[in-house]
Formats: structure tokens, C-alpha cells, sequence
């Protein structure tokens, strides 16, 4: 395998950072992943280090060297993280379990394959062109689904960061896999939280790894996200590949060639509580009867009905 890979985390304007972001690889697989904690409940950061723990722990065990069923191993791997989260509360005695939110990734044999439960993303984008991009698990998304607002509209959307599914919740989290991504030389996936997402468009995202490769282009993002996002600036995480099979240039020292044996690159942020008042300011996220509302309205919009609820 050979390609060229780079991640960062930033706090942003909060106080602490929840995201986790890592990516580990052996002779034939290469995983990568970001998991952001929700900030609407406590401890996001826990529920976020312990799907990032968990995973690529997984990985480090079954990579030997490739994975049998990356597809499966993604979508089996993200509901045991959640079955562990919600573990890891009760044995904690804490009120409520901690909920993340995760896009995971596997590359094997050219070919990508990635998964996700709530609104963290991942972009797959040949000769700056998004060829495919994970599919929010938000209210947001949800109306645009149903013709009730353009894309366009969702970064100025007061709701969103209000999401219907993530790892950690009372319920079994709802895990979307890709199929089957067949990967050229060139090709680059970009797995990040909304932090990224959210101020910067589809377009200038692929711009900038067109113009700049991931890089600089990744650096130059998370700058021009941080400004456009200002005081409300989220934690902002990314891990970008760009695929470099037939590609013998040198690179950084970021560049992993022929990797061995299973290697964890990780970048966990401390790990830190947030303060009461933070978490009480980022309760953009939906509860579990929220949820059930949320859906509710959805389904009778789609039949033609609408009803505002509170």
C-alpha cells in the first residue's frame, strides 16, 4: 500500500475538545476513523475515546494483515463501540450514557469501504470532484430528503447539529455502510466532524485538495473554517488519505509506505469534562423523545401533513 495521510484536531472557540481522530494500518489494510462527542451530553469526549479505543483495538487484532470482511468488520466494530459506551455508563453510575458520533474507514485491496452513525462525514473526491459523501443522520438532513430545504440551506439551519443517531444512545444505533469504493491513484478521502464541515462548502473543500493535495490544502481548511466560523468555531477533526498505489514520489513524514504490522496513529486530545454551563449551551442535540418527534414530523410531512411541535 502506499498513499499519504494527514490528521489534525483543533479545539476550536470551546473549552475543551470531544473529538478523537486516529488511523492505524497493517501490510495489506489501512483503518481510519473520527468520532465526535456530543456536546448536548456529558462526558462526549468519553463516549468518543471509547469508540476510538475500541475499533481500532479490533483492527489491531484482526488485521492479519487484511480483514476478512472490511464491511463488516466496520458495521460489527461501530455496534460493539456503542454496546461498550453505554457499558462503560452503567458501571460508571453515570445518569445517562455518553454519545458519540463516528465515520470509520477501511482501505483493502484498492478498494474503500467506510461506515457512519450521525453527522460526522466522509468525502470521496477524484480530480476535485465529490464522487460520493456520507449522508447526515440529522433533522436537517431529513427535510432535505423530503423537499423541505435546499442543501444549500443547511449551514445557516438553526437546527443543524440536531441529530437521530450516534453511538452511545438507548437505542441501537443505526450503522450506513458504503459497499464497495474502488480506489485510483490520486483518489483522496476526507473523514471529519461538522467542525469542518459545517462553515465550508462542498466545493471548497474539493478546491483545495485539487489546488493544494491534503497537505496543505487540509491545513489551509481548518484555518478558513476557524474564521468563518468565528466564536462559534465547534473542534474541528480530520484524517485525509490521498491514494498513492502507482505513485513513487517521495512525501513527508506524514507518508506511510508498506506498513508491517498494525500501527496506531492517534491524536487524542486530553481528555477533559465540560464545564456544566458549556454542556447545557451545546444541547443542540436531539433526545430520545426528541427524536421520536422529530421523526414523527418527518413522516407526516412526507404523507403531506404538517404539524408544528414543541
Amino acid at each position: 500500500m502506499q498513499f499519504s495521510i494527514y490528521q489534525e484536531s483543533r479545539r476550536g472557540a470551546r473549552k475543551s475538545n470531544q473529538d478523537r481522530i486516529a488511523y492505524c494500518y497493517s501490510r495489506d489494510a489501512l483503518l481510519m476513523l473520527v468520532a465526535d462527542g456530543m456536546g448536548g451530553h456529558l462526558h462526549g469526549e468519553r463516549a468518543a475515546q471509547i469508540a476510538m479505543l475500541h475499533i481500532t483495538e479490533a483492527f489491531r487484532r484482526e488485521a492479519a494483515p487484511g480483514l476478512s470482511d472490511p464491511a463488516s468488520f466496520l458495521h460489527r466494530t461501530l455496534t460493539d463501540a456503542h454496546r461498550a459506551i453505554v457499558r462503560n455508563a452503567e458501571e460508571s453510575g453515570l445518569p445517562e450514557s455518553p454519545r458519540t458520533t463516528c465515520v470509520a474507514c477501511v482501505v483493502q485491496d484498492n478498494t474503500a469501504f467506510w461506515a457512519h452513525a450521525g453527522d460526522s462525514r466522509l468525502y470521496y473526491i477524484r480530480d476535485g470532484k465529490v464522487l460520493a459523501r456520507t449522508k447526515d443522520h440529522s433533522l436537517v438532513q431529513q427535510l432535505i430528503d423530503s423537499g423541505r430545504i435546499r442543501e444549500e440551506a443547511v449551514a445557516a439551519h438553526p437546527d443543524r447539529n440536531r441529530i437521530f443517531n450516534c453511538l452511545g444512545s438507548q437505542r441501537l444505533p443505526r450503522v450506513d455502510l458504503s459497499g464497495e469504493m474502488p480506489l485510483s491513484a490520486g483518489d483522496t478521502l476526507i473523514l471529519c466532524s461538522d467542525g469542518l464541515w459545517g462553515p465550508l462548502s462542498e466545493k471548497i473543500i474539493s478546491s483545495a485538495v485539487l489546488n493544494m493535495g491534503i497537505m496543505q490544502g487540509i491545513p489551509d481548511l481548518l484555518d478558513d473554517a476557524e474564521r468563518r466560523a468565528g466564536r462559534d468555531c465547534d473542534n474541528i477533526s480530520v484524517v485525509a488519505l490521498t491514494w498513492e498505489e502507482q505513485i513513487q514520489a517521495a512525501r513527508p513524514d506524514r507518508t506511510r509506505k508498506q506498513g508491517t504490522a498494525p500501527v496506531s496513529v492517534v491524536t487524542p486530545p486530553q481528555i477533559e469534562p465540560p464545564p456544566a454551563a458549556e454542556a447545557e449551551a451545546q444541547s443542540d442535540y436531539l433526545s430520545d423523545e426528541e427524536i421520536e418527534r422529530a421523526i414523527e414530523r418527518i413522516r407526516n410531512a412526507l404523507k403531506g401533513q404538517t404539524h408544528d411541535k414543541t
